[in-house]
């Protein structure tokens, strides 16, 4: 019988892996790490809480203090005089000085040769002389008048004497019967009609020395509306002579040498470089907080310097409004026509208020909501925010001092009540 051959020859013998105790406690070890990282997230993913790592966000505290609203903007340093000057007069330009001299007020810039104002001037001048001529010649008619006057009731008042001499004669006469009744009569009309005489002679005098006032108070003002349109023609005479209102540096010529100019037309401008103004435009959004007088901040070369605004526009144009701050310090070096700077407006104070730093925070729920982080939780809290400046915010109702706020972007968080912080 044939023996049929295994595979007994072909099996191997295989050996029984040991685990020694370093294998078993990496193993262990390894669990442990695993689960300490990954179990926290797995419980907020099970449980639905959302995480964020503490060095996503950023955890400002609330304050409690003065709040000061204020605004940055740009401006542009200008001379805070710069009067420009006009013609006169029409006629032809002669300049004396030529742009960027220093010049000094009262000195003559620019003449204006017009020959028809010299002409006006002429004439209104001779109108003058004349109306003079004739008031002084009223004057003196006037006065011949008087003596006429004063001869006239010379004469009546004589002529009433002698009446009155005859009546009293007539009345003697009658007495003792020496003359008629007809001669005493006749004296006595004499009288009344001498009486008569003498009052209008009185009359008659004053009525003309009212006509004579009226006549010379009439010339007189003539006289003096002829010597006021004199005196300001005058004075465009004068004013033929440009003469620069400031200390300062001529600006440009706004015409060339010799050329005809009309009347108000600009000739050239005076830079008064010893006070300065900014101009600044400030976002349609702050102009009803502006006002005039308030106070502000200029920076230049890593120095503050104090200000206030002086003026404002009235208008508002591309979303912006226009307006002056005026430099408070008397002695300031290193400006420049033209020259840039940032300047800090204060639009509020307020003191004992609660802030917080500014941060994206406010624009993820338009500023009505807060995350307040306590015990490694952040927790979805209403507010309610008032003013706002360049780097704070003030906190009317829902947060106290001392509490950890999110300032920083929170539109991660998704809305969720509760956020859990991972460090």
């Amino acid at each position: 019988m044939a023996l049929i051959s295994d595979t007994s020859a072909q099996d191997t013998a295989i050996q029984k892996k040991k685990f020694n105790l370093a294998t078993i406690l990496a193993i262990v070890l390894l669990l442990i790490i695993v689960i300490y990282f990954i179990f926290p997230i797995l419980q907020q993913w099970l449980s639905g809480q959302v995480g964020v790592r503490i060095d996503k966000v950023n955890i400002e505290t609330v304050q409690h203090g003065d709040f000061v609203k204020d605004i940055s903007v740009q401006g542009k340093v200008v001379a805070a005089k710069r009067p420009i000057l006009y013609s006169p007069a029409q006629g032809t330009v002669t300049y004396l000085v030529d742009a960027g001299d220093s010049v000094v007020e009262g000195q003559t810039l620019a003449l204006i040769d017009s020959p028809e104002l010299k002409s006006e001037y002429a004439q209104q001048q001779a109108d003058l002389n004349r109306l003079e001529t004739q008031l002084q010649r009223e004057i003196i008619q006037a006065k011949k008048q008087d003596l006429n006057q004063e001869n006239y009731l010379g004469q009546a008042e004589v002529a009433l004497n002698a009446a009155k001499r005859e009546m009293r004669r007539s009345q003697e006469g009658m007495q003792t019967q020496v003359i008629s009744d007809i001669d005493y009569q006749k004296a006595k009309d004499e009288l009344q009609n001498a009486e008569r005489e003498y009052r209008l002679a009185l009359k008659e005098i004053s009525l003309l020395k009212e006509s004579q006032k009226f006549e010379i108070r009439t010339k007189e003002l003539e006289f003096e509306a002829q010597k006021v349109k004199v005196e300001d023609l005058q004075r465009q005479v004068d004013s033929l002579k440009v003469v620069s209102p400031v200390n300062g540096i001529v600006g440009n010529l706004s015409v060339e040498q010799k050329n005809s100019v009309a009347k108000n037309q600009p000739l050239l401008s005076v830079v008064d470089l010893t006070k300065y103004e900014l101009e600044i435009q400030v976002p349609e959004s702050y102009a009803d907080d502006l006002g005039l007088g308030m106070a502000a901040e200029i920076t230049l070369n890593n120095k503050i310097y104090s200000g206030e605004i002086v003026a404002i526009s009235p208008e508002i144009e591309n979303g912006r409004v226009e307006g002056k701050i005026r430099f408070k310090d008397e002695e300031i070096s290193g400006l420049r026509q033209n020259q840039r700077l940032t300047s800090r407006i204060i639009l509020e104070q307020k003191r004992n208020v609660y802030y917080l730093p500014r941060g994206q925070f406010l624009d993820a729920n338009n500023g009505q909501f807060a995350y307040v982080v306590k015990d490694g939780l952040a927790f979805k809290k209403p507010i309610r925010i008032g003013s706002k400046s360049l780097g704070q915010v003030e906190v009317v109702a829902g947060l106290e001092a001392g509490e950890q706020v999110i300032t920083s972007d929170v539109s991660m968080l998704e809305g969720a009540e509760t956020v859990r912080i991972i460090e």
